[in-house]
């Protein structure tokens, strides 16, 4: 088996999605030299429901070799296994300052849980949706699963505001012990990555100025100076480090995904507890469906199961891969009727 050090990485992303410049940051602090797939805002996305038979609607997607991987929490947890700190790669569960261990359970269950689907939630609120196109407003409907309403999304704004200086003193109230990163590690972490993306995006993305007051470093001067921190840290890390391969076509990539290696299945395993409590079989079709957003299923033959992870093949028209989703806040079930 080819070593992840010597496959193929390439990103599915647009410049504009938030979770996307959290994996380029994760990608970043570990070190991971990448090539990328410019992807469109909205669907459809053939270059990965066509060519590889990824129907996953959110983004980032990345793919390691013959392995894609689905959801930034899951992606994560891989990029640590196999680009590991021993072959001298960066970390995202650094081990606490003062000699402690890394507490890699509960960084994921943060990120997870609160960063990506408390704050990012928030985040996503506070869009101008009355500026966007019909088209965006339809994808997005169809994304959140009811109808966008960009007047009643205006008139939430200050309750959604008034939240987020609430978390935003949260944060504060973690830092006020003078630590450098979130979780008192030596460096930042996973749990760093997964709630500054979130911050900086909010100062960044220029429709968003009308938030500025809630960073006022009078009002949270720890929480700005680790915003400004966690950015200088990892842009420091991109300059150090020539990390972006360039840019391909999705055609580029699916020839290169498929033509390579994938991981051995039984390095993710099946556990025949979990797989009989979801009435599963190994090789039979099943879908695999987010159970909050982009309700859209990914159906392949089921080649791998744990606690964490669940392992699917898909067929597309450039060939098959190997498809990777995270077990929370993912629904997998037999798929009636396929004729896979």
């Amino acid at each position: 088996m080819a070593a992840a050090t010597k496959l193929p990485v390439i990103l599915y992303h647009y410049d504009a999605s938030p979770i996307a410049r959290k994996v380029k940051n994760m990608l970043t602090i570990k070190r991971i030299p990448h090539s990328r797939v410019e992807v469109p805002m909205t669907l459809p996305r053939p270059d990965l429901a066509d060519r590889l038979g990824v129907k996953y609607r959110l983004i980032p997607v990345l793919a390691i070799g013959r392995d894609v991987y689905c959801d930034s929490s899951l992606i994560a947890s891989v990029l640590e296994r196999r680009f590991p700190p021993s072959e001298g790669f960066g970390t995202l569960f650094p081990c606490r300052k003062g000699g402690g261990k890394a507490d890699t359970g509960m960084i994921k269950a943060f990120a997870m849980s609160y960063a990506d689907r408390t704050l990012g939630e928030l985040g996503s609120q506070t869009l101008p949706y009355h500026k966007f196109t019909r088209e965006f407003l339809d994808d997005r409907s169809e994304w959140f699963g009811k109808k966008v309403d960009p007047e009643a999304i205006a008139s939430n704004l200050p309750i959604v505001k008034s939240w987020l200086s609430s978390h935003l003193a949260l944060i504060e109230e973690q830092l006020m012990d003078g630590r450098t990163w979130l979780m008192d590690t030596e460096t930042p972490s996973l749990a760093d990555v997964s709630v500054h993306y979130v911050w900086e995006w909010m100062q960044q993305f220029r429709p968003l100025r009308y938030l500025k007051d809630l960073f006022e470093p009078a009002s949270i001067p720890a929480t700005t100076a680790w915003i400004s921190r966690t950015s200088k840290y990892i842009a420091a890390s991109n300059a150090a480090h020539k990390l972006v391969l360039g840019t391909i076509s999705g055609e580029q990539a699916a020839e290169t995904i498929t033509a390579s290696i994938a991981e051995d299945p039984t390095v993710v395993g099946y556990d025949e507890v979990e797989a009989s409590r979801l009435g599963l079989k190994l090789q039979q079709p099943v879908s695999v469906t987010p159970s909050d957003n982009g309700k859209v299923p990914t159906v392949g033959g089921l080649v791998a199961l744990n606690k964490e992870e669940v392992t699917i093949k898909t067929e597309g028209s450039a060939g098959s891969v190997f498809c990777h989703f995270p077990r929370l806040y993912y629904v997998v079930k037999p798929e009636v009727g396929s004729k896979l």
